[in-house]
């Protein structure tokens, strides 16, 4: 299958919070327990527009396949930012988030970032996987950290070297 991957853009809104409402919806891989609406992503999409970077992938009719991005980290200062990768359901291995991520490191480069930040749920065994072989090294562990909807999870950080 042929992966494009680019910058998003607002005509993207839509299909990046379906794809992202049925990942919340199906429940164990991402620290989100609300739905999320067209308006919620522009909003994000809007914030910090000079250090953040969006890309999304798609196939070859337009269908979207998965979206990542990165923006500054409050909690590791400016040499940082953190970044956020969704993959449609029942789409996951096939080379999307490896797509994705090439875009993301440049662009983080480009941004002046020095490294990458991704915290996943330690019960997300596919998140795990995923940035662990893009290269991204555990250095912390948050035990029984609260989601919104009470749910009580443990996270692990992992850092990725520009």
């Amino acid at each position: 299958m042929t992966t494009i991957t680019r910058y998003a853009c607002g005509l993207d809104h839509r299909a990046m919070a379906e794809l992202l409402n049925k990942i919340i919806n199906a429940g164990g891989t991402t620290a989100l327990t609300s739905t999320v609406s067209k308006s919620e992503i522009a909003s994000w999409v809007a914030k910090d527009p000079d250090k953040s970077a969006w890309f999304v992938a798609e196939d070859t009719v337009g269908k979207l396949l998965g979206f990542q991005w990165i923006w500054p980290s409050k909690m590791h200062g400016p040499d940082a930012c953190d970044i956020a990768t969704f993959v449609a359901l029942g789409q996951t291995g096939l080379g999307t988030g490896s797509a994705l991520f090439e875009k993301t490191k440049q662009a983080a480069s480009g941004l002046a970032y020095r490294w990458i930040n991704a915290t996943i749920r330690a019960d997300n065994a596919g998140g795990l996987a995923y940035y662990q072989s893009r290269g991204f090294e555990t250095y912390t562990t948050q035990k029984d950290v609260p989601l919104s909807d009470g749910q009580i999870v443990d996270r692990i950080s992992k850092r990725f070297e520009l």
